[in-house]
């Protein structure tokens, strides 16, 4: 088991639940062995209402959303719940997301973005999702030209938001090419003056591992080299299956991750390690207990069409 009142805390989070069947699949499958205490959704996605149905059914679920600007696949792709025109700046000339965080930085409108976010927390709490979090997929949500826009969203739903206290803590950051430290550090000011958990980091799955090297050393000095402090760790497991269609070239770094996680061998090691692992609904409780109520929303209320 974790290591209770460790200096070290760490969240095992799964990216990218609802991208396709098999993402959905591998994480219900490494919450229940323990190997993963968090998830968080891409709602626009085409796998969407599978998880969400199984979050309904199961209230322990820990289940955020992974605010979604961007559809980086060649051939699967998805688009705004919202739906807006070209002049928007969200989507590309068939209507898609676009597939690169530089060009939705460069041409989406705040508003536009607004819009989109909160159709995306809305709709996971109208299908019945007991929201936890927010963080962003490859970043964007976060990038400067939108991160008032994801602290006001966490602050009015009252929702903890995945972000370090500099650029360089934040592991996902090659999505985020020419982000200054400054530029970073004045949404974390904001988010900490509202009263926001900063991590100290987070680090992802090992994108660049090439197939010929086995995953669990890479993976074991990862976790070995977490230090003191709040680590959010992006993971994306996938059991196998469509992704290989999805993204033949690299499929095997997400299915490889799901063997390791889901491996006795491993499993038992990390569970030994000096760390606190935990997951993100706490840290909801811990925020809501120190924002005020008053016109702010919360799942089950939100679930009822009702405001607390």
């Amino acid at each position: 088991m974790s290591a209770a009142g460790s200096r070290r805390r760490i969240v095992l989070h799964e990216d990218d639940v609802g991208m396709c069947h098999g993402a959905n699949t591998a994480f219900l499958e490494l919450v229940k062995l323990g190997a993963c205490s968090s998830g968080a959704v891409m709602v626009p996605c085409p796998w969407f209402l599978e998880i969400a149905e199984a979050a309904a059914a199961d209230p322990a679920i820990d289940l955020g959303v992974h605010l979604t600007l961007n559809a980086e696949k060649r051939h699967y792709k998805w688009g705004p719940l919202t739906a807006p025109g070209r002049a928007s700046g969200l989507v590309d000339e068939l209507g898609y997301f676009h597939p690169d965080v530089a060009t939705t930085r460069r041409l989406a409108h705040s508003d536009a973005v607004e819009a989109e976010l909160r159709a995306q927390i809305e709709t996971a709490y109208a299908a019945g999702v007991d929201v936890t979090h927010l963080d962003a997929h490859m970043g964007c949500a976060l990038a400067p030209e939108f991160c008032d826009i994801y602290v006001r969203l966490g602050l009015e739903y009252r929702l903890p938001i995945l972000l370090t206290g500099t650029i360089a803590a934040y592991s996902p950051n090659d999505n985020l090419v020419g982000v200054t430290e400054a530029a970073h550090r004045k949404g974390v000011d904001k988010a900490r003056a509202a009263g926001f958990a900063i991590f100290d980091a987070a680090v992802q799955t090992t994108w660049s591992r090439p197939r010929s090297k086995p995953a669990e050393p890479a993976y074991k000095a990862i976790i070995e080299g977490v230090k003191e402090g709040l680590t959010f760790f992006c993971l994306h497991f996938n059991a196998p299956g469509e992704l290989e269609l999805i993204e033949p070239r690299s499929a095997y770094i997400r299915t490889e991750e799901y063997d390791l996680f889901r491996s006795d061998g491993f499993r038992g090691w990390l569970l030994a390690q000096d760390l606190d692992i935990v997951g993100m609904r706490p840290l909801r409780d811990e925020l809501r207990a120190r924002l005020p109520t008053a016109g702010k929303t919360t799942g089950k209320e939100f679930a009822r069409g009702k405001r607390a």
